[in-house]
């Protein structure tokens, strides 16, 4: 029964009851009695009593789709209210369901083009700072090589300076291409590259200890870079932000699939919001179909687990 017709239901009985009363057995004297006055209230409270009942039964759904829809993220999809309540509730529910359902497929499906496009032009700029920077700073610490052979005395200090400083330049452009661009990924394979990118993160400081199976199943290539851009912003993240002095950096085989964990013994989340490299590493997980959690480490720090599923991640 539709709320329209339970609420006029409810009131129609309850006019009906009152006026039998009125033109039967029960009337009201002038001045009232109190004991005509103590029918008529009783009566009057019964009824807002029975008409709260069904009002408050009648908007619970509709209370319920009020916090659904305030503590709705499309980042993490796949809660729904529940379907209930009279017929204009339920059919406001199940729209706003559907309506979910079509915000994500399409909010998936633009995130696809545009990291698909971030990757792409990751490429090219990597591609450029390796085939046109760094050859061309290739040559100028040639040039300096050369010029330091002829240089007088008094200047062979300064031209090794500017030896150093290219050579430290090329060094940063040649590192900053390798995250840009993870040719090791494509050439080597996934547990290659975490096993580098730990490597490459363990200075300044920090310790990465990694832990990465050999018998992982097959993944295909979009969920390889997923994983491996997933493990990037995580250490990334724990490098800049987190204050810890120690990583841990694990891929392994599960139950249902394959789960990455990114380990630190830093400061913890505390109560600041996330930011944009968590928010790019939910909209990753999201492409492959995989769940990206983030919880506090067991002693101290933090855990970032990405798992997925086989379903998702098979070839």
């Amino acid at each position: 029964m539709s709320l329209f017709w339970r609420i006029f239901s409810l009131n129609a009985a309850g006019l009906i009851v009152a006026a039998a009363l009125l033109l039967g057995p029960v009337t009201v004297s002038t001045p009232v009695l109190p004991g005509e006055a103590l029918v008529v209230v009783g009566g009057l409270a019964a009824l807002l009593a029975v008409n709260a009942v069904v009002l408050r039964v009648g908007l619970a759904p509709l209370a319920a789709l009020g916090r659904a829809m305030a503590t709705a993220d499309l980042l993490r999809p796949g809660t729904r209210p529940e379907v209930a309540g009279p017929a204009e509730a339920a059919t406001l529910i199940t729209t706003y369901n559907t309506m979910l359902d079509r915000l994500e497929t399409e909010r998936a499906t633009s995130a696809a083009r545009a990291l698909s496009a971030q990757e792409s032009e990751r490429h090219r700029i990597a591609r450029e700072l390796h085939d046109e920077v760094g050859q061309t700073l290739t040559a100028v610490l040639l040039q300096l090589k050369r010029l330091a052979d002829r240089a007088p005395d008094e200047l062979r200090d300064e031209v090794g300076h500017a030896q150093e400083a290219t050579r430290a330049g090329l060094d940063e452009i040649r590192r900053i291409a390798r995250r840009l661009r993870p040719g090791v990924l494509e050439e080597l394979g996934l547990a290659s590259a975490l096993r580098a990118l730990a490597t490459e993160f363990t200075a300044h400081g920090l310790t990465v200890r990694h832990d990465v199976h050999g018998d992982l199943p097959p993944l295909p290539q979009e969920t390889e870079l997923v994983v491996y851009r997933v493990a990037q912003e995580g250490l990334t993240n724990t490098a800049r932000h987190s204050g810890a002095d120690r990583a841990e950096l694990r891929l392994e085989p599960v139950a249902d699939g394959v789960e990455l964990l990114v380990r630190d013994n830093g400061n913890g989340l505390g109560a600041r919001p996330e930011g944009a490299g968590i928010g790019g590493m939910r909209e990753r997980a999201l492409l492959v179909g995989a769940v990206l959690t983030l919880e506090p480490a067991p002693e101290q720090g933090t855990d970032v687990r990405l798992r997925i599923p086989l379903t998702a991640g098979s070839r």
